[in-house]
Formats: structure tokens, sequence, C-alpha cells
């Protein structure tokens, strides 16, 4: 195996701490050909798609490739931002955002980047980065609050791959997930609260409040993915922190795909169920996705206020996602720091460390080492 090139490197440089905050991926454009392309390496992953090689090529080549992507296309058009992609808009918000809320608790030097496991920009292409800017420890956080090995897992695979070519690795740590972290349940929360005092606290006579998470297959919780209880924990965490009954919420899984049984009850089917049997007002949160895209914005807040109100519903609200939100940024800066202990403190001091790296840089010269 060729490793790749370490970056320049001078004696004395100040190392710093990198933050990766992952999410799933997104096309370049809203455009067949970027389409295709995205669904190409995403639909490739054997995480993904667990059905003999041989056989997925040829239905993923010759079928899916060919039909898809116009469609899809069509439908990334419909929610794209001026922009980009609201799944890369946001995400790369969140890192801008934790990165100065990180900044402002503690004063060591870190660097926070956003990444996508599949499209741009590359996780490959980000950590190559935090190695450029000398980050020697580099902590990774996927995007995904329950742990899947459909995306988190597969977030891991894909760190592997690229560290595998390193000569020099960096310290790594790995946010399996926080689907139960208090900050991440009580953001979830308060942004859920905020709404309501917006446009009005359901009757939960007449009323429910809906919490859709993306939907696996079945198989995947019958060979033992921990995502299906974790999903329902994180429902169970919100509706008990905002002082729900059981009975005021219902718990459904979407985006189902092809011909296999996937997690219930399916998100489209409880709308129509739910519809039909006279509930009045849905209030929709997705509280697995950290970003709006396709799958929130088109499917759920455009597809299935259609399926409700069709079905006899009167009133059918969506609340954004996580996003950009104070709530949630400052959740996720607070999940970063339980996971950067040891690696950064309140105790550091700029001009201790300009001292120190010059001394450094000093001892290096003397042993001849290049400059």
């Amino acid at each position: 195996m060729s490793f790749s090139t370490e970056p320049n490197y001078t004696h004395g440089s100040q190392s710093k701490t990198g933050v990766l905050l992952v999410n799933l991926g997104t096309p370049d454009a809203a455009t067949p050909v970027a389409v295709r392309r995205y669904l190409k390496e995403f639909l490739s992953d054997t995480r993904i798609v667990e059905i003999p090689r041989v056989i997925w090529w040829f239905i993923l080549n010759i079928i899916i490739l060919n039909v898809r992507p116009k469609k899809t296309a069509a439908k990334y058009s419909s929610i794209w931002m001026a922009e980009g992609s609201p799944l890369r808009v946001y995400t790369e918000r969140q890192a801008r955002l934790v990165g100065e809320e990180l900044a402002s608790l503690i004063p060591s030097p870190l660097v926070v980047l956003p990444a996508m496991r599949y499209g741009n920009p590359s996780m490959a292409s980000q950590l190559a980065e935090l190695k450029r800017q000398q980050c020697n420890n580099v902590l990774v956080l996927p995007l995904y609050p329950q742990y899947a090995a459909s995306t988190t897992g597969s977030t891991f695979d894909q760190l592997a791959r690229v560290l595998t070519k390193w000569r020099n690795i960096p310290g790594v740590r790995f946010v399996r997930n926080f689907h139960d972290h208090p900050a991440y349940i009580d953001a979830m929360a308060k942004n859920l609260a905020a709404h309501w005092q917006q446009i009005g606290y359901p009757d939960f006579i007449t009323d429910k409040l809906l919490m859709t998470f993306h939907g696996v297959p079945k198989f995947h919780l019958d060979r033992g993915d921990p995502y299906h209880c974790q999903c329902h924990k994180t429902a169970r965490l919100i509706a008990e922190r905002l002082g729900l009954q059981p009975d005021d919420y219902v718990v459904t899984f979407q985006s189902r795909f092809g011909k296999a049984e996937w997690l219930q009850p399916y998100t489209d089917k409880t709308l129509e169920t739910l519809g039909a049997a006279g509930t009045r007002r849905i209030d929709v949160i997705c509280p697995g996705f950290a970003a709006d895209c396709l799958e929130t914005l088109e499917e759920i807040a455009d597809e299935g206020r259609d399926t409700f109100l069709h079905a006899g519903g009167k009133e059918f609200n969506y609340f954004p996602v996580a996003n950009d939100t104070q709530p949630y940024v400052s959740a996720l800066a607070r999940i970063a720091m339980d996971n950067l202990t040891g690696w950064v403190g309140a105790d550091w001091r700029f001009d201790l460390a300009v001292a120190e790296n010059a001394r450094s840089a000093e001892s290096a010269r003397k042993l001849g080492a290049p400059m």
C-alpha cells in the first residue's frame, strides 16, 4: 500500500484539535447528472443495500440510475435554496456556529468543519484539511442522534478507509449516538415548544403530535441494529420533557424503499389512517434529522400534508428540524465538549503555548531537523 503524502510541517507550529460534523450527503446540484452521481455513490454502499452485489449492480446501474435521477432531481428543485441544498447549507451553518460556541467556552485552538458521508464536502477532503491545519486529535461527530448501521456505521467505515491511507494518523474519537443526551432532548423540546407558542398548543383530544424517523428494513432490527429502540427512546424522552401523555403522540417511520418490510408503523399510512379516523390536527417533527432535506421538506411537509388532508384531516403543521437553531447548536457544542475531555481545557494559555512552541522549534533546529 502507498500512503498519502503528508502536508508540510513546521517545527514549533501550534497543534490543534479538530471536530468533524458529518451528515449523510446531498447532490451538488438539482440536476439529473448530479443526482445520478450522488445516488450511485450512496446506493453502492453495502451498508445501505444488503443484497448480493451482482444482483444489486444490475438493479442499480441498469434500472435505478436510468429512471430515478430525473424524477428525484425535480423533487430536489422544489426544495433547493438560493445557497444550495438545504442539508448542506444548514450543516455548514451548524459547523460555523458550533465552532463559535466552542470558542466561547474554551480557549484551546479548535477547528470545526462540516463533511458529508456521500457527496461534497467529502470526509476525505475535510479530514485532509484538518491535518493541514495541524489537528493532531480529531473528534468525528456524525449528525445522526440514533445509531444505525446504515448511517453511523457507514460513517465509521469511511473514516477507517480514509485513515488507512494515512501515514501519520491523529488521535480519533467517534461519537456513536446521542439519542438520549439531555442537551439534545432539551433542544428538541425547546424547538417544539417554541412552534406551539407561535401557532397555539394542540388539543390532544382531537389532535396528535407525530414524530417521524427515517426508516430502515425490518431485518436490520431482527439482526441486532439498535436504531428502532433508540428512536422510541428519543420520542419518549421528548414527550416526557414536554409533559405529554403516551396517547398524545405517535412514532412512525418514513422513506421506505423497495418491496421488503421496513420498520413500522409507516408514516404515510399512519397519516392516512389518522385523517380518516377524524383526527383534526397533526403536528409533525422529525427528531432524527439534523438538517432539513428532501425527506423532510418534500416527503413530509408536502406529500405528508397532502396525504393527511385528503384523508379527512383539517390541519397539518410541519415544524422544521433542528437546522441552525440556537438550542440545537448549543446541544451539539455540549455533546462535542463531553467527548473532547482531556484534549482541550479551560487552562490553555496562548502565551504559554507560544513559548513552548518556540522551545520545540529551537530543539528541532539543534537536532538538525528541517525547519
